[in-house]
């Protein structure tokens, strides 16, 4: 389950009720969907797509969206740092960022105008949504392995527009377990290229 970290208020959020009521006034909307017993840790990409159709097809209905994919990333993938430099430095979507995790698991920093920075940490079964024009970043966990169902208004994708002087080298990229606040020992650093 999804939890919420506020790094300059020291706070921590592991509450879907308070998730939910923290991330609404960014325009950030979290969902629990099942993963256990609806799909095998070996489904193929079209399988996880047919198992959760009706929720897609509710989300393209809600948002605009017009496809949907699965991106599967573990620490076996060809250009892998590559590929997660363009998404660890801060930037921007012209369009919302959709992601359900299926597999794995990641931290989507989120730095909204007028608001503090905070951390969304994602693992199987959570869906987050990123509005178009929010400042963010994405890191793996230590494990580097993630696998998703994203969607796109436009069927091309999205591309980053980074941000000038943005302030995610001020933030450790960390996967932390559920009682983690900052001073504590043990930490679960991601690793970075």
């Amino acid at each position: 389950m999804a939890r919420i970290r506020i790094p300059d208020e020291n706070r921590e959020l592991t509450d879907v009720d308070e998730i939910r009521t923290f991330l609404q006034p960014f325009g950030i909307w979290y969902e629990r969907w099942e993963v256990e017993g609806r799909i095998g840790p070996e489904a193929t990409n079209e399988e996880i797509l047919t198992a959760y159709a009706p929720e897609i097809e509710r989300l393209k209905q809600a948002g605009g969206f017009v496809t949907a994919d699965v991106i599967n990333v573990n620490s076996q993938t060809p250009g892998l740092d590559g590929m997660l430099a363009k998404f660890s430095k801060e930037h921007t979507h012209s369009e919302d960022e959709v992601r359900f995790t299926v597999q794995g698991g990641g931290v989507f920093h989120i730095h909204p105008q007028g608001g503090p920075v905070f951390a969304v940490q994602v693992e199987a079964g959570d869906l987050i949504n990123v509005p178009a024009g929010t400042q963010h970043w994405f890191d793996l966990c230590d494990d580097r392995t993630i696998r998703c169902i994203r969607l796109f208004q436009d069927a091309s994708g999205w591309t980053p527009h980074y941000v000038e002087n943005g302030v995610h080298e001020r933030y450790t990229p960390l996967c932390l377990g559920p009682s983690y606040l900052p001073g504590r020992t043990k930490v679960e650093p991601v690793i970075r290229p």
